[in-house]
This record gives C-alpha cells, structure tokens and sequence, in this order.
C-alpha cells in the first residue's frame, strides 16, 4: 500500500514514501504544462513544414534560372 507525505518546500508535490517517487498534485499546473507542450509540438512542426516548403521554393528557382 502506498503512502504519501507531503514535501514541506513544495506545496503541489507529494513523496511516496514505499517508492520515494514524487508526485505533482496539482492537475491544473500539469493540465496547462501537457498542453503547452502540445502547442509547442504543433509549432515545431509547422515550422518543419515551412522550411521543407522554402526548399521546394529554392529548388524550382534554381531549375528556372538554368534554363
């Protein structure tokens, strides 16, 4: 059976004192991180797709200027 014990400094974090895992009880600051993180993810791929894009671009006008 798990117990838990709070952690003095960190009010939102919990020790379980079998496994000595920390655990993050606040659901609304996790909630928020997943999401930033999800937001962050989309914008990397956005800008990966802009750069494939801009290569395409670069590509077609060196084939035009040889022509």
């Amino acid at each position: 059976m798990a117990t838990k014990k709070k952690i003095n400094e960190l009010p939102d974090y919990e020790k379980d004192t079998v496994t000595n895992a920390v655990i993050n009880t606040n659901t609304s600051a996790f909630s928020n991180r997943r999401d930033q993180l999800a937001k962050l993810q989309e914008k990397d791929a956005e800008m990966e797709a802009m750069k494939n894009d801009l290569a395409e671009i670069k590509k077609l006008l060196k084939g035009l200027s040889k022509k």
